[in-house]
């Protein structure tokens, strides 16, 4: 199977002083082999993309647990935001469906709960493999 064939992948970011910070993304095929997800400009992975472009990608479930068997790739990822954020965000909702506005909604009463709501989904990441 290939890694844009899966439902999930785990993305690892990195801090400034290197430390590793993984995360279960969704993730979408776009051309030229490239993979895609969207995030909020305010979370973290998005800020610690802003420093770096050096990310690892691996296949895993929902939680983060890694497949048996799958390979870790290195990546650069990069934040979008225009047509490329609206080609993933539609390929996103064809691929994920009814769970794309389950999470939105998940999000926006988080964000009411903690009173620190982040936009939801304004940012696409492209990860092009090493």
């Amino acid at each position: 199977m290939e890694l844009s064939d899966e439902k999930y992948i785990l993305l690892t970011t990195f801090r400034r002083n290197g430390t590793p910070v993984p995360t279960p993304v969704w993730l979408v095929p776009l051309e030229a082999g490239k993979l895609g997800f969207y995030t909020s400009s305010g979370s973290g992975k998005a800020k610690r993309l802003a420093h770096t472009d050096r990310v690892t990608v691996q296949a895993s479930d929902s939680r983060g647990k890694l497949k048996a068997g799958s390979q870790q790739f290195g990546a650069t990822a990069q934040l979008v935001t225009g047509e490329p954020l609206e080609e993933i965000r539609s390929k996103v909702v064809a691929k994920y469906g009814f769970m794309t506005k389950l999470t939105k909604l998940l999000g926006t009463v988080g964000g009411i709960l903690k009173g620190k709501r982040i936009p939801y989904a304004d940012r696409g990441v492209v990860v092009t493999l090493n």
